[in-house]
């Protein structure tokens, strides 16, 4: 499995997006597990970066985001000092767009369709998740109160809880059991859903199209 996954890069990059939405129900409740989640999320993003061949400029910018979420979930951690939480969600939902856009370039410029092109339809819907999902902690932190649930209504939205949002909005399924009420997080999740349409009209089709002519 480990030699399939060196030989296809975007296997490996889902393989650990999907281990960690299963990992993180048990790390998010103590201040180890969740900095430990933070370093799990820059191999996300070291990942992706192995992927996507794009500028020196902008691979540099893209490891001075990742440097910086990984010094931001450790200050989180270990000060109280005021807005260091909406810096680190906010940076975190630009690297996640940055990289979802990486991969789609690297899907698009080819005219034929490779085994690890499609685990990046996969992998880039993953992206697109999370960076949605640090988008609405974001939203949370600056307007409280713009997401409820059934259960606990009055509480913030926890990170699995967003993430879970993010990826029944994403794909289409619904709302489920957390809704949101302001504005802004209103035009979020209406984003989103448009996201999540043009992502499958423009990619998915795209790559069933070059299968199919092969």
């Amino acid at each position: 499995m480990l030699t399939y996954l060196v030989r296809y890069p975007s296997a490996a990059l889902l393989f650990v997006q999907l281990l960690g939405i299963l990992l993180y129900p048990f790390m998010e409740n103590t201040p180890l597990g969740r900095a430990a989640f933070g370093a799990f999320g820059v191999v996300v993003l070291v990942l992706a970066l192995r992927i996507v061949n794009r500028s020196p400029t902008l691979h540099s910018l893209a490891f001075l985001m990742a440097a910086a979420i990984l010094g931001l979930t450790l200050a989180v951690e270990l000060t109280a000092m005021p807005g260091l939480h909406l810096a680190l969600v906010v940076t975190e939902s630009m690297f996640y767009f940055y990289a979802a856009a990486g991969l789609i370039g690297y899907m698009m410029e080819d005219q034929r369709t490779t085994t690890d092109e499609l685990f990046a339809v996969g992998a880039t819907f993953t992206l697109l998740a999370w960076a949605f999902a640090y988008a609405y902690a974001a939203c949370q932190l600056v307007a409280p109160g713009s997401f409820v649930a059934i259960l606990q209504p009055d509480e913030p939205r926890s990170w699995m809880e967003l993430l879970f949002l993010s990826v029944t909005v994403l794909s289409g399924v619904g709302l489920g059991d957390i809704l949101p009420l302001r504005p802004v997080a209103r035009a979020l999740v209406m984003l989103e859903e448009i996201a999540g349409l043009m992502y499958i009209a423009l990619v998915v089709s795209r790559v069933i199209g070059l299968t199919i002519r092969r």
